[in-house]
């Protein structure tokens, strides 16, 4: 039984070469992806530390007008607490100074992304 010409395959270079490019573009396209991967874990962690500021300001606005003053950022943290959890993250708050509250999120466990932000007390 011999083949003829119509019903060859492919040549062994040409399997090579469809491989090779394959390579490249599998090379580019990993690295990418990670680096998007990683890109959106730290944005949701952004969205947390934001709703935490959120969480912050509501709690100010609260105790303002609860007390008739404004209220202190160690007040205010005690009042939202300096651990409290958002979705898949943890926040931890924590003062810096008598006007500013840092906000630190990370991911809980199996979930990447961190990211953090300050909190500026009204004045």
């Amino acid at each position: 039984m011999s083949l003829h010409r119509s019903q060859g395959g492919f040549t062994l270079i040409e399997l090579i070469a469809i491989l090779v490019i394959l390579g490249v573009l599998a090379s580019i396209a990993v690295p990418k992806y990670y680096d998007i991967t990683r890109e959106a874990q730290n944005r949701a962690a952004l969205q947390a530390v934001m709703e935490g500021k959120a969480r912050l300001s509501m709690n100010y606005a609260r105790l303002f007008l609860n007390n008739g003053s404004p209220p202190g950022v160690s007040s205010l943290v005690d009042a939202v607490g300096t651990t409290t959890s958002i979705g898949d993250y943890t926040l931890n708050l924590s003062t810096a100074d008598t006007l500013t509250i840092k906000i630190n999120a990370a991911g809980k466990a199996g979930v990447l992304g961190t990211n953090s932000g300050v909190w500026l007390k009204p004045s």
